[in-house]
């Protein structure tokens, strides 16, 4: 299962009524280091897709969304669970970092 794009007008059903946990990453065409993370979270998304769902969320297309959850920089990552934010990070990380983080989080890997 690969990464999902997701919009504001999408968000509330894609992500807050998932029935499992949801890593939404916010991004921006221009933002190098969101392009840096993107291949780690296509694998994660591959590996994971039974236990989290790994969308993406464009701020310049969607910008309602980030600035409701206080996105100030990105990339930055946020782990919804049963509709709530359970968890973020801010910034360009190695896919490990990303996965400890998610474990951390309760998303275990299969």
């Amino acid at each position: 299962m690969s990464t999902v794009k997701i919009t504001d007008e999408s968000f509330e059903k894609d992500v807050l009524q998932a029935d499992k946990p949801v890593l939404v990453d916010f991004w921006a065409e221009w933002c190098g280091p969101c392009k840096q993370i993107a291949p780690a979270l296509e694998q994660i998304a591959d590996e994971l897709g039974s236990q989290v769902v790994v969308a993406k969320l464009n701020i310049e297309e969607s910008p309602t969304t980030p600035s409701r959850y206080g996105v100030r920089g990105i990339p930055t990552m946020m782990l919804f669970k049963g509709g709530q934010m359970a968890s973020m990070k801010v910034g360009a990380m190695p896919k490990q970092k990303i996965l400890e983080w998610l474990n951390e989080a309760g998303v275990q890997a299969a």
